[in-house]
């Protein structure tokens, strides 16, 4: 800890009162410096999808580790032109143009430009809680008060209001797409959400009030990350699209947490919603841990791109990053993992949700697939957030009972749950179980005011 403290970056602040240093992970566990197992319900921030050191991605690296590691995308090389064939026959028509980057911030951010370039427009759009990448670009996208700074950066991004329908002034009992509603009530017939064309009445206050006639474009995630996953009303982003392209914008979807069959009903977020997005961004899952990053788009607006810029990234589309993208592909569809975030995803949302019923402090559970987010509240009928002091202690009892959970929400106030996409039914028990202790023991403590 205390190399750490001297010579890391002091932006980085370590998980827990007592931080984990890891040694080893496979799959979907992980396992510290004296041997402890940890069942990893994070994935290195959704990152690694098919499992830590999954034996096919590891044995790809290897191999290709001991022929080529670099050689810059002015040289050809078969690895990353067989991963863009595979990886753009997974993607609808006409999105077929593949820019390969290295972070989602470094693809986020060759989005905005791209947007700008196409359109000759600059006001781009994104909602309040979005998390787009901390770049000198892209921070002018992500809208969470943490990751703002002093400092001038990200002109011409404005912000609107997020359809949260939990946290939201507007919400229901069947407002989004998942197995499990808010505990908010509303009056609404089968295919009319009134919360959903109040939040729609917010959106086109935002293109009449805060940015010019033609706009660049409108950046969002198909359910947001770092905000604790939040799921807007279903048809919200179909309307929302086009009232982009009404103002000459193009519509970027950020699939960097939600892509490649997390959600499990689709293999993108994005279709879930029924759109088509003029561009798509993705990282994370993508290289399981390792760095890459891509930017998917139209022939169309690829060929007016490198008209205006000469756009050229080093490390881009290396030996490494086609092997283990293929590798990562492969794994995805060999062992099930789409399928499997349904199903497991699924079970796993709705034994959580009997936890809702159960204490007063978990206010919504809510997510798709293995993209799941469990909300405390201080109270269900106030939902004011849990205090940050209280959320830490339930972290940390979870972490001490062998499960890693993420954290997120503008107030740190919700658990974050996105395991590697092979987790088990069995270990979702084992999961919930150490969360309901963690709950229970809470709650005793605080019935005592030992808190």
């Amino acid at each position: 800890m205390k190399i750490w403290k001297q010579n890391s970056s002091p932006l980085v602040s370590a998980y827990f009162q007592k931080p984990l240093l890891l040694h080893q992970g496979y799959m979907q566990w992980l396992f510290d410096h004296e041997g402890r197992r940890y069942l990893d319900l994070f994935s290195g921030i959704l990152t690694v999808g098919v499992g830590h050191c999954h034996p096919k991605v590891t044995a790809a690296a290897q191999k290709q580790l001991g022929r080529l590691w670099h050689t810059s995308p002015v040289f050809l090389h078969p690895a990353i032109h067989e991963y863009a064939e595979k990886l753009a026959a997974l993607l609808p028509k006409p999105l077929k143009v593949i820019f390969f980057m290295n972070s989602g911030s470094e693809a986020n951010d060759m989005a905005m430009l791209m947007a700008r370039s196409y359109s000759q427009n600059v006001d781009i759009i994104s909602f309040r809680g979005a998390y787009h990448g901390v770049s000198p670009y892209t921070i002018g996208l992500t809208n969470v008060g943490t990751y703002k700074t002093r400092t001038a950066s990200g002109s011409s991004c404005q912000a609107t209001m997020c359809p949260d329908v939990f946290r939201g002034p507007w919400g229901g009992s069947q407002c989004r797409d998942s197995l499990v509603q808010t505990i908010r009530k509303c009056d609404c017939t089968s295919g009319c959400c009134k919360a959903n064309s109040q939040y729609i009445e917010e959106f086109k206050n935002t293109l009449h009030t805060v940015v010019a006639k033609e706009i660049a474009g409108f950046f969002a995630e198909p359910i947001q990350g770092v905000n604790g996953v939040v799921q807007y009303p279903k048809g919200f982003l179909k309307e929302a699209f086009q009232l982009v392209r009404e103002r000459g914008g193009v519509c970027i979807a950020d699939e960097v947490q939600t892509g490649f069959g997390r959600l499990g009903t689709h293999f993108w977020g994005f279709q879930s919603h029924g759109i088509l997005p003029d561009i798509v961004t993705m990282a994370k899952t993508m290289g399981n841990g390792f760095p890459m990053s891509a930017v998917v788009t139209t022939p169309e607006i690829a060929n007016s791109f490198i008209k205006k810029v000469n756009h050229f990234s080093t490390f881009a589309g290396n030996p490494m990053a086609g092997v283990i993208g293929s590798a990562v592909l492969d794994a995805i569809k060999e062992d099930g993992l789409q399928e499997n975030s349904q199903e497991t995803g699924s079970y796993m949302l709705l034994k959580l949700a009997k936890l809702r019923d159960e204490f007063e402090i978990v206010g919504d559970v809510r997510g798709k697939g293995l993209m799941i987010g469990i909300e405390m509240v201080q109270d269900q009928d106030s939902r004011q957030p849990l205090p940050r002091k209280e959320m830490n202690l339930i972290h940390e009892d979870c972490k001490d009972m062998g499960v890693i959970l993420g954290r997120g929400g503008l107030f740190s106030q919700t658990f974050r749950i996105a395991p590697p996409m092979c987790i088990t039914k069995q270990e979702v028990d084992f999961a919930v179980e150490v969360l309901h202790s963690a709950l229970s023991r809470h709650m005793e403590k605080r019935a005592k005011g030992k808190l």
